[in-house]
């Protein structure tokens, strides 16, 4: 009798499992577990939705060309060098299905996005994790960690869960330093929410070996929508456009993207309302013996004394109606990402944290 088995590596991954979304028996929940935009999409883009269901009957573009010259336009980038994806994930999916296989290696870091683990057993490659200090990405130990069988090193920049970042000079020094048949992908998923920052799409133009990738479903409020993109050398976005399923993309989706990116105006709002929160959340919870590393994206790590006290504080966060993270998966078990949500949202939170230190149980 016939066996039929998966492909190695297939059964090594744990499903993702998503941010909690709901508590039996409570309807006002305060939902801060997924960094989703609070203000959720912009009225011009909700518009455009509704305008885009009218065509709902005709297939999507396949190469995407208006949504791709908005972002050039707004981000300053070039257009043939842009590809769209389900989210920043289907992109960072295909980087590893066409660059690493059975083998093979793909690095990230010890507290780096947990799909990178999925995605390296999905094509059969080895995951390699490297250390870093004190939740900040150790360029050195990225490096260490590289070997002939390298061929892609994930870098999330801001971090998640972690919200810290490196900077441009160490980004350029982990460019420079990895194996020449290596791909260092800037996973730039909170990139919005650093002023000034650009993702690392000068680094991209500057060299062959670096790929950008970015998304919708953070600033721009359309999570639900599931739209990223990446920015890299012509030669791997050319070899990306050959695996990429054809109409990956909604008409729906599409229009909404295009216009988020080109409302300018609410995606200032947006992150200058975030960046004034976090700083005030931060600040909250430090007042309550709850400390937080410098966030530069739109949540928080709170970090507790234990893993006991993180998780009694996450269990009266729910009985108040409040859903955060636990990390403890992330390997960082004294902690909780806590989404910077809107100013009552912020509120809430850290009154109920003061609380639960304060002693109410």
């Amino acid at each position: 009798m016939t066996k039929i088995d998966p492909q190695p590596g297939i059964m090594e991954i744990s499903p993702y499992v998503g941010g909690k979304s709901s508590i039996e028996g409570m309807s006002n929940i305060v939902k801060l577990s997924s960094n989703e935009n609070p203000f959720g999409p912009a009225d011009s883009v909700k518009e455009a939705i509704a305008r885009a269901a009218h065509d709902v009957h005709r297939y999507p573009s396949v190469d995407h060309a208006e949504l791709r010259a908005a972002i050039a336009e707004i981000h300053g980038v070039q257009a043939d060098r842009i590809i769209c994806g389900v989210g920043s994930d289907e992109v960072l999916h295909m980087l590893a299905q066409a660059y690493a296989g059975p083998g093979e290696e793909i690095i990230y870091t010890e507290h780096g996005f947990s799909m990178y683990k999925i995605i390296a057993h999905a094509v059969g490659a080895t995951p390699v994790v490297a250390p870093e200090q004190e939740r900040v990405v150790d360029v050195d130990a990225v490096l260490e960690a590289c070997t002939d069988r390298t061929r892609v090193v994930f870098l999330t920049n801001p971090g998640n869960p972690t919200s810290t970042m490196i900077g441009l000079s160490e980004v350029e020094r982990l460019a420079e330093g990895i194996p020449e048949q290596a791909i260092l992908v800037l996973d730039g998923a909170y990139a919005e929410y650093v002023e000034g920052y650009d993702g690392g799409a000068k680094l991209v133009e500057m060299r062959e070996n670096v790929v950008m990738t970015r998304t919708f479903s953070k600033l721009y409020g359309l999570g639900g929508m599931r739209v990223g993109w990446g920015y890299g050398p012509h030669e791997i976005i050319d070899v990306l456009n050959r695996i990429r399923q054809p109409f990956n993309l909604s008409t729906v989706a599409l229009a909404a993207a295009e216009t988020a990116v080109r409302d300018t105006a609410y995606t200032e709002y947006c992150r200058s309302e975030n960046a004034r929160l976090r700083v005030w959340l931060a600040e909250a919870l430090g007042e309550h013996g709850v400390p937080c590393d410098t966030s530069m994206a739109n949540f928080v790590l709170a970090r507790f004394s234990c893993q006991d006290e993180a998780e009694a504080c996450d269990t009266y966060l729910q009985k108040q109606g409040i859903i955060v993270r636990r990390v403890a998966g992330y390997g960082l078990p004294n902690a909780l990402r806590i989404t910077v949500g809107d100013e009552s949202s912020c509120r809430r939170v850290a009154h109920s944290i003061g609380l639960f230190k304060a002693g109410e149980r």
